[in-house]
């Protein structure tokens, strides 16, 4: 399903907050807190020419964030920035004076973080991250799960050392239980989702996200003219399009959002102009986009700057994922998680989708840009799923 942006605020400029949220001084900042991680290295541009020659399209590049920090996910980065961040603004509270990253280290700085706790919630990645980060900083951290997160992904949690805790039920439902546990704890809560009264952390987790594309417009040999990012509750999809935005302005790339078609509340809360939580229903394979009510913050940007919003089903990610490990001859191969591909399928359809085709005017001279959002986070699901041993593939 394809829906083109008729919400009424489409078109018009990202709120100022938001704009220096994901603006150029704000990610350049981001980039440098980066330099100080351990292992941080920029992920690669796949160029996928024959791929792109078979769907009809003038060129396709994909950021693969499967080798992002050793994490396996672009989560890598929002999480742990804002870890990062807290830290460094309690430190400067506590130490009465202006702390930098450069000192992240320093025993001062450790000796503030041996005193905070963080949570969140998480269908792996996200978790992932948030434990990375406090596990750097020597802070605690507290991750819940739900019960649709497989064992593997919650034991990869916990390596980092962090207590990892099982809710009942779906996402959302673990989003409510962490918050309310760490209320009454007096733990601080880095969600990578937003709802009234608590915007602040995930707009922090979103600005993390912004140096993956600053990445990939160095690399690419010209600008994109379209721009498919999967979604879940929104906040990667909401990054790329409003730093785009705030970069090209009116010359932006034309930008969809993809979903699963069991868990579309981003297409819903367009479809309705209003925040949307939609009924739980089957699981999705899809499941680090399996969401079922959107970032306020996210949505708010994606409000104004994304040009359509589309559903792919349960076999366009598998066949993704197969299409990007057994590439055309001439192409990278490259591991792509359920999730991971997930653009990549909404190209497709979109393709095929003569309405999408002709609204977001797709041809032989599109430039596509597509994010590998995570590999293989469960191997073992990968291989059943592909047939492909993601140990095997090479690029």
């Amino acid at each position: 399903m394809f829906i083109a942006n008729s919400t009424a605020d489409y078109g018009k400029p990202l709120l100022q907050g938001d704009a220096a949220l994901l603006g150029t001084e704000a990610a350049m900042e981001t980039e440098r807190f980066l330099s100080f991680r351990e292992g941080h290295a920029e992920t690669p541009l796949r160029a996928l020419p024959s791929l792109a020659g078979q769907l009809g399209v003038g060129s396709i590049h994909i950021k693969d964030e499967g080798l992002r920090l050793g994490l396996g996910s672009f989560k890598a980065l929002g999480g742990s920035y804002a870890v990062i961040r807290l830290a460094l603004e309690e430190a400067s509270q506590q130490l009465g004076r202006s702390v930098d990253v450069a000192e992240l280290q320093s025993p001062e700085v450790r000796a503030v973080s041996a005193g905070l706790t963080v949570a969140c919630a998480t269908d792996g990645n996200h978790g992932r991250s948030v434990a990375q980060g406090a596990s750097l900083i020597g802070a605690r951290a507290m991750i819940f799960v739900h019960s649709g997160v497989s064992q593997k992904r919650a034991d990869e949690i916990a390596r980092f050392g962090a207590d990892v805790i099982r809710v009942e039920g779906n996402y959302d439902e673990s989003v409510a239980e962490a918050s309310r546990v760490a209320e009454r704890n007096g733990w601080t809560v880095v969600s990578d989702t937003a709802w009234p009264g608590y915007e602040r952390i995930p707009g922090l987790v979103m600005q993390g996200y912004v140096p993956l594309l600053r990445e990939a417009l160095r690399a690419m040999p010209e600008t994109p003219t379209h721009v498919f990012i999967q979604a879940g509750v929104g906040g990667v999809a909401a990054a790329i399009a409003g730093h785009l935005a705030v970069v090209f302005g009116e010359e932006r790339p034309r930008f969809v959002v993809v979903e699963p078609a069991r868990a579309a509340c981003v297409l819903e809360t367009a479809r309705a102009d209003r925040i949307v939580k939609i009924e739980d229903g089957e699981a999705t394979v899809m499941a680090m986009l399996e969401c079922y009510e959107p970032s306020l913050v996210a949505w708010r940007i994606l409000s104004r700057v994304a040009d359509g919003f589309m559903t792919v089903d349960e076999d366009d990610a598998v066949s993704a994922m197969k299409r990007l490990g057994k590439p055309v001859a001439g192409d990278p191969a490259i591991v792509a998680g359920e999730s991971g591909g997930v653009g990549l399928a909404g190209l497709v359809r979109a393709l095929k989708d003569d309405t999408a085709r002709e609204m977001l005017r797709l041809d032989r001279t599109s430039r596509i840009f597509l994010v590998n959002t995570e590999g293989a986070t469960d191997p073992a699901l990968y291989e059943k799923l592909t047939g492909l041993r993601p140990g095997d593939i090479r690029a």
